[in-house]
C-alpha cells in the first residue's frame, strides 16, 4: 500500500496526526510524492474503482482515460473529455462560451496550419490549407482569390453596402502582355509597342468571369495597335479599331463562362478624355 492510500486510511480513521500515527515530515513527503496519487488512493465515499484511474505524473500532468471528464461548474457547464474518437469543449450551462487572450488567437492544426486568427483590435483571418483567403478591414473584407456566389461555394446573395473590385495595371514586353484573371476584374495598359494579348487563369468551366481593360495610347499618337486572343467573339465577328490620337481611352469588356475556351469581347466606350 502506497503513503497516499495510508494517509487516505488514517483521514477515513480520524485525525491522523492525533496519536502521532503520521507525523507532518511524511504529509510533506507525501506531498512531494505527488505522482503516486491516483483515483483509488482517494474516493469520495471510500470506494474503488479501478476502471475509473485518473493519474497524475512525475511531471504534473493530470491525466484523464478516454471516456472521463473535467467537469467545471455547478451544474456541470463545461465540460472537457476525449471519448476515444473525438475530443470535446462543451458548454452546457448558462451564459456563452468565452476564449480571452490578451492580443492573439489562432485555430490551429496539428501540424501548426492556421484555420482561423483573430488580432485584438485588428483582423479576423480564414486560411485554405494554410493559405489566407478572407481578411476583415476597417471597411469591411479582403479576399484573396476567387468569390463563388449562388451554386458555388456559397449558397444565396452576397449582399454588402459596397463592393470594390481589384484594379491592376498590366505593362507589354517583347510585343505581348498578359491580363492575368487572378489578378483583378479591372485592368489598365498604357501601350508603348503594338501589342498581342493573352488572358491567363480564368475561373473553371461553370463559372462567370468578367473583366474590362483600359486601352491608351502614348503620347506621342504613335498609333500602336493591340491583337486580342483568337478565342474572343466579338459583335459582328469584328475587332474595333483603336482610337489612335495622343493619350487617347478605349475601354473594353470581356467575359467567359467557359473557363477562358470562348471569350465574347465588347467596346465599353472609345476616344475618352
Amino acid at each position: 500500500m502506497t503513503k497516499a492510500r495510508d494517509l487516505a486510511n488514517l483521514i477515513a480513521a480520524g485525525n491522523p496526526l492525533a496519536d502521532g500515527a503520521i507525523s507532518v515530515a511524511e504529509i510533506s513527503d507525501l506531498t512531494a510524492s505527488a505522482a503516486e496519487l491516483n483515483y483509488n488512493d482517494i474516493t469520495t465515499l471510500g470506494t474503488v474503482e479501478a476502471s475509473k484511474v485518473v493519474t497524475a505524473d512525475a511531471n504534473g500532468d493530470v491525466k484523464f482515460p478516454d471516456g472521463e471528464k473535467a467537469i467545471f461548474g455547478n451544474g456541470s457547464d463545461l465540460q472537457i473529455y476525449h471519448t476515444g474518437s473525438n475530443s470535446h469543449i462543451k458548454d452546457v450551462g448558462t451564459g456563452i462560451l468565452l476564449i480571452d487572450a490578451s492580443s492573439q488567437i489562432q485555430l490551429r492544426s496539428a501540424a501548426d496550419e492556421i484555420y482561423i486568427q483573430c488580432v485584438e483590435n485588428s483582423d479576423v483571418k480564414l486560411f485554405h490549407d494554410n493559405a489566407e483567403k478572407l481578411a476583415t478591414t476597417s471597411t469591411g473584407i479582403d479576399v484573396t482569390g476567387t468569390v463563388v456566389a449562388d451554386g458555388g461555394d456559397i449558397t444565396g446573395e452576397l449582399i454588402a453596402d459596397s463592393y470594390n473590385e481589384t484594379y491592376a495595371a498590366v505593362t507589354s514586353s517583347s510585343n505581348a502582355t498578359t491580363v492575368n484573371c487572378e489578378n483583378a476584374n479591372s485592368f489598365s495598359h498604357t501601350l508603348t509597342e503594338n501589342t498581342t494579348f493573352t488572358f491567363s487563369n480564368p475561373p473553371a468551366s461553370g463559372t462567370s468571369y468578367t473583366f474590362s481593360i483600359e486601352i491608351i495610347q502614348d503620347a506621342s499618337a504613335s498609333g500602336y495597335t493591340v491583337t486580342w486572343p483568337a478565342s474572343v467573339d466579338w459583335p459582328a465577328a469584328t475587332a474595333p479599331t483603336l482610337t489612335a490620337t495622343a493619350s487617347a481611352k478605349d475601354v473594353f469588356v470581356f467575359t467567359t463562362r467557359d473557363g477562358g475556351t470562348n471569350w465574347y469581347g465588347f467596346t465599353a466606350g472609345q476616344a475618352l478624355a
